[in-house]
């Protein structure tokens, strides 16, 4: 009994969402699913509704009040949808009660965000008067009925189109399997093949895994293949504008799914929508204050926060975070719809200065309070601003007068930069923001220091050597001393990673200087790092006193991440002074500082140095182990390995004394167990909490036994047909840029030193597999 619709196409996914709810409304008799357009809360209504009827003897009732404006009509919408004669013009809810007395059934109120007060007033009388009444609602927001139960609907699961997985694997996602399925419906029987599996990972990732929306893009597949639909999908609403005929009003297409939610907000709500678009990947209640604006009269706490909660409330942003500072988002849909509101409203340009404003800001104060207990913090909240971070550089370069506000965030981010493996990315924004503002100033100075650094890490000592020149030129032209400071810094960098170790001593001696002078302790810090580099590399006298400075100044400030590197210097010192046990010691020491969040970059020094020590015990496997997995934190930091001249020629020696002592075969087989290991795993085995183990075959590895990724096969396999990174990238649907960072992988992981060792290893390998 009861008036639910047949499912008319295959119910995909969802067993853990309907677990939920099919407990829920067993311990509460008011249950609403909420969550934003598209989600398909109602089609999951439906199936649990249709797995539950035979627990409601007199029915399971759907009522749809999508199309319903006149809260005046509610109860005689019931009324018709339970097929009731009326028995007068317009039934009072006393008529429908007296005809519900002593019923066992279940009432859906589907698409009720409209009519939400009369909605909450209906059901709250409904459970009332029939103890065996059940209701289950549907609404982009609650009801706020005293008993109700709540279960926000997710998004579907999706893979990661940067490294999709198998075909097999990809359809333990919900996502592909509601795109094969709708698929299959539009152009018959649709196999997802190895070529699929990107462009239809990249669907189903960029539609946020909204049911509505994957069901809406499969249709194009009449004329377009999975890869031109990707393509496609950048204007996301010419390409969703497309439904059937009996699709409800409100549901036809995605932008007028989302028009209807836009319909039911207030005007400081959409005001809100449309401003908070210019966020990429999130924001928190700080961040929406200082976009949104105050308005005069009322304080921007007060505002923010009532326009905050209207939109959470309608399922328009999605809060995340259950302890600490929340975070809200907003889906990649309902984004683009904030955006081309933002557009028509003629304030974009003010709205994004007021973004990058507050993200400059964020980056200044991160940097002036880097050195600090409150490390960890900054790399972590830098960490969750990436998108905004990019968001904001982007408004800088796309208009002139912006430019140098883009220097300088660019400058500022640097040490974060250092920890959080991300110096192509800075180098590629500081690239296009040197080139497009040229005028002498400060700000550029500081940026050509900046990309100076980052360009002797990539082992590109001529590009830094450029920088270097125009950094002293500018300074002598502006007479400005932290410029001064700043260009002497980089002399001594580029001296010590040419090996020209006296030069770099009496340069970073005058930048600590000056950095003293002016009280600047992050930089004092990292001038007195440098130095204590180059004084151990020559065996200075005063090697260890300057080491002990760095860790003192540590202490002081309780820089946790910075003290982690100071102890990599003197694990280094001890190692130079031939005291190996204590090295491995220090090593180990800032390892475990470098913990809870991984820094690439220390632990890319710490593990080699760490393979140094080992094989000066005697350690000959565990060394090369060791030296394997430095191997891929190197590459994984896009550093030059291991970055100074003379660091070089020490990891050149041991690796040679370590080929005489293991033999070739075995040396290249314990140098690959460790470049297969991910970087926690690399600390693990480095700090002896996991045991070593080594492949049983000293043979070349094939496929079941390589180190490489299902990815980074896929690159062997086109490296080895002579295509350069450019059309890799074409092939696979990647970045050029994310080529590269295979490509170096691949090197690193293999021991190759060249695309044609690649290729002569794919060809032994991967030939011989198939």
């Amino acid at each position: 009994m009861g008036n639910l619709p047949a499912e008319l196409t295959s119910f995909v996914g969802r067993q853990r969402e309907l677990s939920q709810a099919r407990q829920a409304l067993a311990r509460s008799r008011l249950l609403t699913l909420t969550g934003p357009a598209g989600i398909g809360k109602t089609r999951l209504a439906l199936r649990l509704a249709h797995e539950v009827r035979r627990s409601f003897p007199d029915g399971t009732w759907m009522v749809d009040l999508s199309s319903l404006d006149d809260e005046a009509l509610l109860v005689r919408t019931v009324v018709t949808a339970l097929g009731i004669d009326p028995a007068s013009p317009l039934p009072s809810i006393d008529v429908l009660i007296s005809h519900l007395a002593g019923r066992r059934m279940l009432l859906i109120l589907d698409n009720g965000e409209h009519l939400l007060e009369p909605c909450a007033a209906f059901a709250h009388t409904l459970l009332a008067a029939g103890p065996d009444i059940r209701v289950m609602a549907t609404s982009r927001q609650a009801l706020g009925v005293d008993g109700e139960f709540l279960l926000t609907v997710p998004t579907l699961s999706a893979p990661d189109p940067k490294s999709p997985p198998t075909p097999a694997a990809m359809e333990r996602y919900d996502s592909v399997l509601l795109f094969v399925e709708r698929a299959s419906a539009v152009v018959g029987e649709f196999t997802l093949t190895e070529e699929d599996c990107a462009p239809v990972a990249g669907v189903c990732h960029l539609l946020d895994g909204i049911p509505l929306a994957i069901e809406l893009a499969t249709a194009w597949l009449r004329v377009l293949s999975p890869k031109q639909l990707l393509s496609g999908l950048d204007d996301h609403f010419s390409v969703l504008n497309y439904g059937g005929r009996a699709t409800p009003r409100s549901q036809q297409n995605v932008c007028s799914a989302v028009k209807w939610s836009h319909g039911l907000c207030t005007t400081r709500e959409q005001l809100g929508w449309a401003r908070l678009s210019v966020f990429s990947g999130g924001f928190d209640l700080e961040a929406a204050e200082a976009v949104f604006a105050a308005e005069p009269g009322r304080t921007a706490e007060g505002q923010v926060l009532e326009m905050i909660s209207g939109l959470v409330d309608k399922s328009i942003l999605i809060r995340e975070g259950a302890h600490g500072m929340p975070r809200y988002r907003m889906l990649v849909t309902v984004r683009h719809f904030g955006v081309m509101r933002l557009r028509a409203s003629h304030e974009e340009t003010a709205v994004r200065r007021r973004h990058r404003d507050y993200y400059q800001r964020l980056a200044a104060r991160a940097a002036a309070d880097w050195f600090s207990p409150r490390q960890d913090s900054w790399y972590f909240r830098l960490g969750h601003e990436r998108g905004n971070i990019r968001a904001a550089l982007d408004f800088c370069l796309s208009m002139p007068e912006e430019v140098h506000a883009g220097l300088r965030m660019l400058s500022s981010l640097w040490s974060y930069v250092l920890s959080a493996d991300d110096l192509d990315e800075e180098r590629h924004w500081l690239g296009q923001a040197l080139a497009l503002d040229q005028q002498p100033s400060p700000a550029r100075a500081k940026a050509l220091w900046v990309d100076g650094w980052l360009s002797l890490l990539r082992g590109e000592n001529d590009v830094a050597k450029d920088r270097l020149t125009e950094c002293r030129t500018l300074a002598d032209h502006l007479g400005d001393p932290e410029t001064d400071v700043h260009a002497a810094e980089l002399g001594g960098l580029v001296a010590l990673f040419e090996d020209d170790l006296e030069a770099a001593v009496a340069l970073l001696e005058e930048a600590l200087r000056g950095h003293r002078a002016r009280k600047d302790l992050w930089s004092e810090w990292t001038a007195l790092f440098l130095l204590a580099l180059a004084r151990c590399l020559t065996g200075d006298s005063q090697a260890r006193t300057t080491v002990d400075e760095c860790l003192a100044l540590c202490d002081a400030h309780d820089a946790r991440r910075s003290r982690s590197y100071a102890r990599w210097l003197l694990g280094l010192h001890h190692w130079i002074e031939e005291r190996p046990a204590r090295a491995i010691s220090c090593l180990e020491d800032a390892l475990r500082l470098s913990q809870p969040s991984w820094d690439v970059l220390i632990g890319a020094q710490c593990l080699e140095v760490l393979g140094w020590a080992l094989a000066d015990e005697g350690r000959w496997e565990p060394a090369a182990v060791v030296l394997g997995a430095a191997q891929t934190q190197w590459a994984a930091t896009g550093t030059a390995l291991p970055g100074a001249g003379r660091l070089l020629r020490h990891h050149t020696a041991c690796e040679q004394r370590l080929r005489r002592a293991l033999g070739d075969s075995a040396f290249e087989t314990a140098v690959q167990t460790g470049t297969a290991l991910s970087p926690i795993q690399a600390a693990e085995r480095a700090l002896g909490i996991a045991p070593v183990a080594t492949p049983a075959t000293t043979q070349p590895a094939d496929i079941a036994t390589s180190p490489l990724t299902r990815r980074e096969h896929q690159v062997v396999a086109l490296l080895a047909k002579g295509l350069t990174d450019k059309q890799i990238a074409a092939k696979l649907v990647i970045s050029p840029r994310t080529a590269e960072g295979h490509v170096r992988r691949i090197l690193a992981k293999l021991g190759c030193t060249s695309r044609t060792q690649v290729a002569t290893w794919a060809i032994t390998n991967l030939v011989k597999r198939s």
